[in-house]
């Protein structure tokens, strides 16, 4: 459908014509609780402000790993109002000011999100290319990041909704998946045949074998308008609901604060359910090799970080005697002792003791 028979001089030629027209607008999201990291991620203090990985919290990670792409501008931020000063905190201590910042009063998930910064783009006489992070990700390889996001431009500028999938490297059920059909051109870009909820470890290990699938990152890149005019075909009530949203937001500096009563009438939907998983007009760009994490439990988050020859993360006062590939985080002033055991979390913070195994880890969201 949008084959690209390039050669050479004239490929080099393209994509540098397209990076140098373009503006590209990250869309940082913000507004997860983070609960599946509880007890050190919690609503007041959710995941993406804590520095997890390193000295930089996930949100100022998001926000550095631009950092040498051409064309973008600065960052739009999506966040729940009570997380206004921690956002600004953060974004002063890396020197990079936001754009913009939406103030959610509740959480309507990712679709409404997106369409009110389309929206008010476009309310500004801008129709900039929106490159849609999660900020709560870890991604080890940005190069690899980097060489997806300025193929992703091209095809953005053509009028596509371009998914970022990321290869498999093992049977997962933590993540939801993309199968892809049609390889476009050599570059593997692929029109989608659907999207899938996380299965079970039967389904995906199907899934790995057959090579038909990717990770579903929640990373994502369109022109702002074309959004919204998928938004509107395939979720016209989300598109409605939005359009009152704006109307009624009020404007404080480079804050956009949204009126509480029109925010819960709008219906709550991911942008895979509202537009991705019904338009006709989206492709995936599988990101090999990049080290992708959600960091959406806390095995997860154990697989990320450097361990000691055991398998063991140690934060922490601890002392650990026959314990193998386990994380122990502790923010107490008291001394955690483990012996004798493998595949296990133990999280100590305030008056509160996670004590879980590793293969459970993904359940503590449910029991919370």
């Amino acid at each position: 459908m949008f084959y690209f028979g390039w050669e050479g001089g004239r490929i080099c030629f393209l994509v540098f014509w397209v990076l140098v027209m373009t503006s590209i607008t990250p869309v940082i999201l913000s507004g997860g609780s983070g609960t599946r990291l509880w007890p050190l991620s919690t609503q007041n203090l959710p995941k993406q402000f804590l520095p997890l990985l390193s000295d930089k919290s996930l949100l100022q990670e998001t926000i550095l790993r631009l950092s040498g792409l051409d064309g973008v501008t600065l960052p739009v931020i999506v966040c729940n109002e009570k997380h206004c000063s921690l956002v600004d905190e953060q974004l002063k201590a890396i020197a990079v000011p936001a754009q913009a910042i939406f103030l959610e009063p509740v959480g309507r998930n990712t679709a409404p999100a997106i369409a009110l910064v389309a929206m008010q783009a476009l309310a500004n006489g801008e129709d900039p290319i929106l490159l849609v992070l999660p900020s709560d990700h870890a991604i080890a390889d940005t190069a690899k990041l980097h060489r997806a996001i300025n193929l992703a431009i091209i095809y953005a500028e053509r009028g596509n909704l371009v998914a970022f999938g990321v290869t498999p490297t093992r049977a997962e059920t933590g993540y939801g998946y993309i199968k892809f059909a049609e390889c476009l051109d050599e570059n593997d870009v692929y029109e989608i045949e659907k999207f899938v909820e996380k299965p079970n470890l039967v389904i995906a290990e199907e899934y790995v074998t057959s090579g038909c699938y990717c990770w579903n990152s929640g990373m994502f890149m369109f022109r702002a308008s074309i959004f919204l005019q998928e938004l509107q075909i395939c979720s016209p009530d989300i598109y409605q609901a939005c359009h009152k949203v704006l109307a009624g937001v009020v404007k404080n500096d480079n804050c956009f604060v949204i009126q509480k009563e029109d925010f819960i009438a709008c219906p709550s939907d991911s942008i895979d359910y509202a537009v991705m998983e019904k338009t006709k007009n989206s492709l995936v760009i599988p990101i090999n090799e990049a080290g992708w994490s959600d960091i959406g439990s806390w095995q997860a988050l154990w697989e990320c970080v450097n361990k000691d020859i055991q398998g063991n993360v140690v934060i922490g006062d601890a002392v650990l005697h026959a314990v193998e590939n386990s994380y122990i985080h502790n923010s107490q002033n008291k001394k955690v002792v483990a012996l004798g055991v493998k595949d296990i979390i133990i999280v100590t913070i305030g008056d509160t003791v996670l004590v879980a195994h590793k293969d459970k880890s993904q359940k503590i969201k449910d029991l919370l």
